[in-house]
């Protein structure tokens, strides 16, 4: 019998431990750029010679290759090691009702090709067409970047609703046709070539905001989504909060003073400004820009300090909701109205929430550049790539 530990793989053996080490280094190249072999040994506490032998190891795999050279010291120059761009290459995109938006990025995060597709008329085979159009938008931003199916290691979308863990399908999003397949998943890989993961877009922009935004110092926040419809991601302990069926978050369907009530579940809230009542009936876009009258753009009606006053009341009241049950240190808000109110808005509804909940979070606005969504989808596809690429076990 062998002995306890030796079996090769399990935790402790050599074969582990230099894995371990190996995907230390590879995740302090990602965050800190290129580094020279002296400077990698402090960071990780290894020596010269396991750092010198990590790093040709990785170089011969292809991880990792040399960038010019420190200069300016006595001695001779250090060689400066970055991550091979190429190692492995992902897609990421956006769908929303009028089309989709991909990009393709390699392994650091560059991105190398970006495609939008438009949605055309209902096509008789809905589900087919679906796929149609991811892999057109895929194909396009593969094509700029001079890349294949075969480069991509994985691929996320970002979408309206959420899917569910237990039947796969697509949920909180009626106005999504052809996306409600129970084999959506499956189709979509194919069309691809690489597994492919669905997830809720307001989650995604959260995980923007805690990669590179507002949330970046903050494990327990909530991202409240005002834009032509209206959402929340809960990040509690760092974890995005989803439900039991994905639907956390899902606020636009939210009974609140002065909203409608929704019945019959998310298709009754189709129509004008959300349609059939919730939170979303009394903040969505469309509705802030009829405060201001017809014709009246997002800007237009967060000029006046007395449409700010009343959305900000509006949203102070469903935020105080989600506040007073997840007790969350920071709220973000994002999506067009809150770009278009700004720090004006912000600091009104920090001004409502008083009293309204007993904690008292901060409140910032999204200062990300370009979309939140594909940023977040962005990120979700590097970290699951990173974990094949990175596995040197």
């Amino acid at each position: 019998m062998a002995a306890a530990g030796s079996t090769p793989g399990t935790p402790g053996t050599p074969r582990v431990l230099r894995a371990m080490n190996d995907r230390a280094v590879l995740d302090l190249l990602v965050a800190h750029g290129p580094l020279t072999r002296t400077r990698i040994g402090e960071l990780t506490g290894l020596s010269k010679p396991t750092t010198s032998q990590l790093l040709g190891r990785l170089e011969a795999a292809g991880l990792v290759h040399t960038t010019g050279s420190l200069s300016g010291r006595p001695g001779p120059n250090a060689l400066l090691y970055e991550i091979d761009p190429g190692a492995g290459h992902v897609a990421a995109l956006s769908a929303d009702p009028t089309g989709i938006t991909a990009l393709v990025a390699d392994i650091t995060g560059t991105v190398l090709g970006t495609e939008r597709v438009e949605a055309d008329a209902i096509a008789e085979d809905v589900r087919h067409r679906t796929a149609q159009l991811v892999a057109e938008a895929v194909d396009g931003a593969l094509r700029r970047a001079g890349l294949g199916h075969g480069d991509l290691r994985a691929a996320v979308i970002g979408t309206p609703g959420a899917i569910d863990p237990h039947t796969g399908q697509l949920r909180y999003a009626p106005h999504l046709p052809g996306w409600h397949s129970r084999t959506l998943r499956d189709d979509l890989a194919a069309v691809l070539g690489t597994p492919v993961a669905i997830e809720n877009d307001v989650n995604l922009a959260a995980v923007a905001e805690q990669y590179e935004g507002a949330a970046q110092d903050h494990d327990n926040y909530v991202l409240t989504w005002l834009d032509e419809g209206v959402g929340a991601a809960i990040v509690l302990g760092g974890t995005l909060l989803r439900g039991a069926t994905g639907g956390a978050g899902e606020i636009g369907y939210m009974p609140l003073p002065g909203a409608p009530l929704v019945r019959g579940g998310p298709e009754a809230t189709l129509g004008p400004h959300g349609g059939g009542g919730g939170f979303q009936s009394l903040v969505s876009a469309p509705v802030v820009r009829e405060l201001a009258g017809p014709g009246a753009s997002l800007a237009d009606a967060l000029a006046d300090d007395v449409i700010v006053a009343e959305v900000a009341r509006r949203l102070a009241t469903g935020i105080a909701a989600v506040v007073a049950v997840v007790d969350p240190e920071l709220v973000v808000l994002s999506g067009a109205v809150a770009q278009a109110g700004g720090d004006k808005l912000r600091v009104r509804v920090e001004e409502e929430l008083t009293g309204l909940a007993l904690p008292r979070p901060q409140v910032r606005v999204s200062e990300l550049d370009g979309d939140p969504i594909l940023t977040g989808a962005l990120r979700s596809a590097l970290t699951q790539a990173r974990d094949q690429v990175f596995d040197t076990a």
